[in-house]
């Protein structure tokens, strides 16, 4: 488990800069005129390597991503990079982020309006928003907690969330996302449950000695859970609590 907030901030400058991330991530780099842009990279079987917000900095661009995610990330950016004229440098840039009036030089979080601003400069924290009540209303995953190396990030609502476009070139992982968006339908994905009782989080969901998923993020008596579709009925438990389903990310 991961604190929601240990960010790393990465820049990645030079020449060839915009069309080696534009190649390798999921969603389309021409929408940062417009402000930053949420994407994933993935291993070429589709799985995820690390999600992150890429912002314009000048010529260069900024990789706002989980500190649970950076090293994994850096690793493999430095792997693709091969010969092109591209540098991959930490920053000492912070993540602050807040729902509220938002601060000069803020921008909006791309995933979704309920999630509010990020201000990158020399502070980090939060302004005591309750940032996992949002998430669980909203089925927002996040990194190092619903998100990890086997996630397919269509069972984690990155279509919805403004993760991937379907539009752009190819990219790494590519041809797995697409095929998974167009030619089959979703057996598993994240949903909102309802929980009565105390579980904690990472406690498998069961359901006549059968797994249906596991139970992640909670609040007031909800929470997030990655599940398996077919497997949702009464009767469903986490421990001692008892599990309902509440809403899925398709609401």
């Amino acid at each position: 488990m991961t604190s929601e907030n240990e960010r790393r901030v990465i820049r990645v400058g030079g020449s060839d800069t915009f069309d080696f991330l534009q190649n390798l991530v999921t969603n389309d780099l021409d929408r940062l005129s417009e402000g930053p842009v949420y994407a994933a990279l993935l291993t070429p079987q589709g799985k995820l390597i690390a999600d992150f917000l890429v912002l314009q900095d000048g010529e260069a661009l900024l990789v706002d991503v989980a500190e649970a995610f950076a090293d994994p990330l850096v690793q493999r950016l430095n792997m693709y990079r091969l010969r092109a004229d591209v540098r991959i440098e930490p920053t000492g840039i912070k993540v602050r982020r807040g729902t509220g009036a938002a601060p000069e030089g803020a921008v909006a979080d791309p995933r979704h309006p309920s999630l509010g601003w990020r201000l990158y400069g020399e502070s980090d924290g939060d302004d005591g928003t309750d940032f996992a009540a949002i998430r669980v209303a909203g089925v927002i995953p996040e990194s190092g907690i619903e998100l990890g190396p086997e996630t397919y990030i269509l069972e984690a609502g990155f279509d919805r969330l403004n993760g991937v476009d379907f539009r752009k070139g190819c990219y790494v992982g590519q041809e797995v996302t697409a095929r998974m968006k167009h030619k089959t339908e979703l057996r598993k994905g994240l949903i909102r449950v309802d929980v009565e009782g105390a579980a904690p989080a990472g406690t498998e969901i069961e359901r006549e000695g059968k797994k249906v998923g596991i139970l992640y993020t909670q609040s007031d008596g909800q929470a997030i859970a990655y599940a398996r579709f077919d497997r949702l009925a009464p009767g469903m438990t986490a421990g001692e609590a008892r599990v309902t389903p509440a809403g899925t990310a398709r609401d």
